[in-house]
């Protein structure tokens, strides 16, 4: 016991927490700047991950299995709290209500960046994880920036959100398709995999539609330490046990999150709100971390033109749900909301990046992340109107 003590006392561990200390007080000095620039700070995080990763200005000698176990826990996390902001009432009448504008979201989105990926010759594989990446907005950009613009409680967001909880729905068929394909499986065992995702899915809705888990409510009056403790481990047993049997972790994450409804969710939006930078910080520094700066110049080429692709589909999308609306501006704070990529098109990246046929995949997917979330701070300074939100 003594010799373990001493060993994690050693220099090298020394010196790497003193590293991941003055890299968390970097983070902070980043978010105060974002919040000065009036831009998401997910940009900044991703560049700082760069700057210090592989190939970077000052890289940081961390391992590979660390690297990648604290960017998993970031994005579990990160989509825990995410889940918090939805209740299964509020899903399910929503995918009732916009299933429309959620199908034209899937084309014309998955449809042109397919192509795109087939011809750069990615292959069928390629494009199907091309489509999820450009499919899927922001929800945690989107949703910052909905607070930072002060319309949380406007029609544009009520309507940004359905396309957001809709796209984070559809998730969770896809990434176990996704995951099946990209090791090699057979199309019935993908089929398989979605089945048990659905089914989990279906259940999720069943058990929180309009009712809290019983013992709950009493559990939170117990003290806070308690329930965070609790929602944390059982958070982590799902999304690691959802892993092991072909589910996505960050989606059982989500769900887990679903499941907490009523004052419960509110007792624990509370107290997760000051996390929420912290995860949202770890996850995507941790997968710049991962990532060549030099690789991600090499194919900013191939990241503007799905970026642009992309952002040409959210902007379809925001003109369909927002066209019937006064102010001629509506439609265009949409597709800016929905523009930016962010956590999840990283989790598909990080899905199929260990196939051989998918080169440099998250270095573009990063790239893109980026340019559309930039973007999407640019164009909501730009479509102002004279018109109350």
């Amino acid at each position: 016991m003594q010799e373990q003590f001493l060993a994690a006392s050693s220099p090298t561990v020394s010196l790497a927490i003193f590293e991941i200390g003055a890299v968390f007080i970097l983070l902070g000095m980043l978010s105060f700047l974002s919040l000065k620039l009036h831009i998401s700070n997910i940009p900044l995080f991703l560049l700082a991950g760069l700057s210090l990763g592989k190939g970077g200005i000052v890289p940081l000698e961390l391992s590979e299995e660390f690297l990648n176990i604290g960017a998993e826990i970031g994005a579990i996390l990160l989509l825990l709290v995410l889940g918090f902001e939805y209740s299964a009432k509020e899903l399910a009448v929503t995918m009732r209500s916009k299933w429309q504008a959620g199908v034209l979201d899937l084309v014309v989105n998955s449809v042109p960046a397919a192509v795109l990926a087939l011809v750069l010759g990615y292959g069928p594989l390629g494009a199907l994880a091309f489509a999820g990446i450009m499919f899927v907005s922001s929800s945690g950009i989107a949703s910052q920036l909905i607070r930072e613009t002060g319309w949380s409680r406007s029609v544009v967001a009520k309507r940004t959100t359905s396309i957001l909880v809709f796209e984070d729905i559809m998730l969770a068929p896809y990434l176990p398709l996704l995951a099946a394909l990209t090791l090699g499986l057979s199309f019935f065992a993908g089929m398989a995999s979605v089945a048990v995702a659905l089914a989990v899915t279906a259940a999720v809705f069943v058990l929180g539609y309009g009712r809290e888990i019983p013992g709950l409510r009493s559990l939170a009056n117990q003290g806070p330490g308690v329930l965070l403790l609790l929602v944390f481990g059982v958070t982590l047993l799902a999304a690691g046990g959802a892993s092991l049997a072909g589910f996505s972790g960050a989606i059982a994450a989500f769900l887990v999150g679903l499941l907490l409804t009523g004052e419960v969710a509110e007792s624990l939006r509370s107290r997760f709100a000051p996390l929420r930078e912290l995860f949202s910080a770890i996850f995507f520094m941790f997968f710049g971390l991962s990532i060549s700066a030099l690789d991600v110049v090499a194919v900013l080429p191939i990241a503007l033109a799905f970026a642009a692709v992309g952002i040409i589909g959210k902007f379809v999308v925001g003109w369909w749900i927002a066209k019937d609306m006064a102010d001629p501006m509506s439609w265009k704070r949409v597709g800016a909301f929905l523009s930016a990529r962010g956590e999840f098109s990283m989790i598909i990246a990080g899905a199929v990046a260990l196939n051989v046929t998918m080169p440099n995949i998250r270095e573009i997917t990063l790239a893109i992340v980026v340019i559309t979330a930039i973007f999407s701070t640019i164009a909501m300074r730009a479509f102002r109107s004279k018109f109350d939100h």
